[in-house]
């Protein structure tokens, strides 16, 4: 089960983030709705949607991380993106992962 593990891991280590982050996003669209939405894009992978504590309600913004970098150019392309009447703000993310960045500044 260890070995199972470790491949596991290695293989997340190696695939790259291709994220895109979207503010203004209604209050009334759920994650489900912006995967569904996104989804005629490429193939979404995630769709994280943080939620206040104190409210309830989520924030208004998320991160979208698709498949290839193929999905985020498609999403990218599109002049405006309005889901329930509302424009979102669409902004792509050049994450790396921690070891990338530390391999960069040696």
């Amino acid at each position: 089960m260890a070995a199972t593990s470790a491949v596991r891991a290695a293989g997340r280590r190696s695939r790259r983030l291709f994220d895109i982050f979207v503010a203004e996003v209604p209050w009334t669209v759920s994650s489900k709705e912006l995967k569904e939405y996104f989804s005629q894009f490429g193939s979404v992978q995630r769709c994280q949607l943080p939620f206040d504590r104190d409210t309830g309600f989520h924030r208004r913004y998320c991160w979208i991380k698709f498949s290839t970098p193929e999905d985020v150019q498609n999403v990218l392309q599109k002049d405006s993106h309005i889901l329930e009447g509302s424009k979102l703000a669409l902004k792509q993310q050049n994450r790396r992962r921690r070891s990338q960045r530390k391999n960069q500044s040696e």
